[in-house]
């Protein structure tokens, strides 16, 4: 039920939200994660809005489709860019410049996620899954944002399904450089959705009041 008194319709909370108060983990990208310098909660847009033609006035009508700007995460590169590498590889898994040997490679390094995907229950039967696309899983991640309070207290959890890495900024190395400016890199992932949960809650929330 919609609240129309102002006095019961106040915030329950007055602070306000700190860029600096965050966690973000990635399951495929342990070592990027723990440098992880910034990410964003990428916006949304709704698109395919139609138009009711009358004899005044034309009515808009809310589309049915939305479309998710890229998620977008900068982190500091290790010296030995160990964490550049994990996105690095991913890509390149992804993408099999020289050989589909490293498209199968991705595949066989996410058995750790997905146990199952074994030779052991592939049937050799003509039609079965042998003969079928391979699992795609192992290509893909999930990955959490931690909204924290000022006390660093989790406080809201947006969790990303589906993600793989769509593009990976360059190093700059400079020999003249005034001062020591550490190497960052900006890593772009497509997803399939991403919504809001509470923490450590096994379903997410939809808030519309």
């Amino acid at each position: 039920m919609t609240v129309t008194n102002s006095l019961l319709r106040q915030p329950t909370k007055l602070d306000y939200a700190s860029p600096t108060q965050f966690k973000f983990s990635i399951l495929k990208l342990p070592k990027v994660e723990y440098f992880c310098t910034s990410v964003n909660i990428p916006g949304i847009n709704l698109g395919g809005a139609m138009v009711q033609q009358t004899p005044l006035k034309d009515v808009p009508l809310p589309g049915d489709k939305l479309t998710y700007e890229p998620l977008q995460m900068t982190f500091l590169v290790d010296e030995n860019l160990e964490n550049f590498q994990e996105i690095h590889g991913w890509l390149v898994g992804l993408g099999f410049p020289r050989d589909h040997r490293e498209f199968r490679n991705l595949l066989s390094s996410g058995n750790d996620r997905f146990p199952t995907r074994n030779s052991s229950s592939v049937s050799t039967e003509a039609g079965k899954t042998k003969f079928a696309a391979a699992d795609a899983g192992p290509t893909l991640s999930d990955a959490t944002l931690t909204v924290l309070s000022s006390k660093n207290n989790a406080q809201l959890e947006v969790r990303f399904r589906d993600v793989y890495p769509t593009s990976l900024t360059g190093l700059q190395y400079d020999q003249q450089a005034a001062d020591v400016d550490y190497l960052t890199a900006t890593v772009s992932f497509n997803y399939l959705i991403y919504d809001f949960a509470t923490v450590g809650s096994s379903t997410t929330t939809v808030t519309t009041s």
